[in-house]
């Protein structure tokens, strides 16, 4: 049995679940999400509550993909119910971030400017050097903010670059330590 996969997903006000064939929308106020569900996998949505569950609790892999969609599912409910947020801070002399229209200007040592296009559903904000990512699919929102860390990513001696606020960076010491 799957410990997590076995745990009923809560319905929240606002949103709308419903399942066609083997595809899974969840529809919010902040948009519409859609997975497809693996053929071992049932999904029954009841009044207010989903429950997930497999074909075979005995296989290894139908279990794994039991805990694996009821994760997928809840990231989207809540992401359309709350959504998410991923920070990103940059550290660096002359390394700068601006936000316009729904492109990212970055400003990161190169010979130019560098602009990032940002997809539909993403919307980005700066305070003091940091980027803060805000949108209602999870997927997305990890992926962008791992695009936008890979132009800088940070260094080990200085610490300069892209990283994210949760991200620690071990720090090494240079020559001079040495003697």
């Amino acid at each position: 049995m799957s410990r997590l996969g076995k745990l009923p997903i809560k319905i929240p006000n606002g949103i709308q679940v419903s399942i066609n064939k083997n595809m899974l929308t969840v529809k919010g106020t902040k948009g519409e999400l859609k997975q497809e569900i693996h053929p071992n996998v049932i999904v029954n949505i009841n009044n207010d509550e989903i429950i997930v569950s497999v074909k075979n609790t005995e296989d290894k892999k139908q279990r794994a993909l039991w805990g694996l969609f009821r994760a997928l599912i809840n990231n989207m409910i809540m992401g359309l119910s709350e959504g998410y947020e991923k920070k990103l801070e940059i550290k660096g002399v002359g390394y700068k971030v601006a936000v316009s229209g729904s492109n990212l200007n970055l400003s990161l040592g190169f010979s130019h400017p560098v602009v990032f296009p940002l997809p539909l559903g993403i919307s980005a904000t700066v305070e003091n050097n940091s980027i803060i990512l805000k949108g209602f699919d999870k997927q997305l929102i990890g992926e962008i903010a791992s695009q936008i860390r890979k132009f800088r990513k940070p260094e080990p001696y200085k610490g300069k670059g892209i990283k994210y606020s949760d991200e620690t960076i071990r720090r090494k010491a240079g020559k001079a330590a040495s003697k």
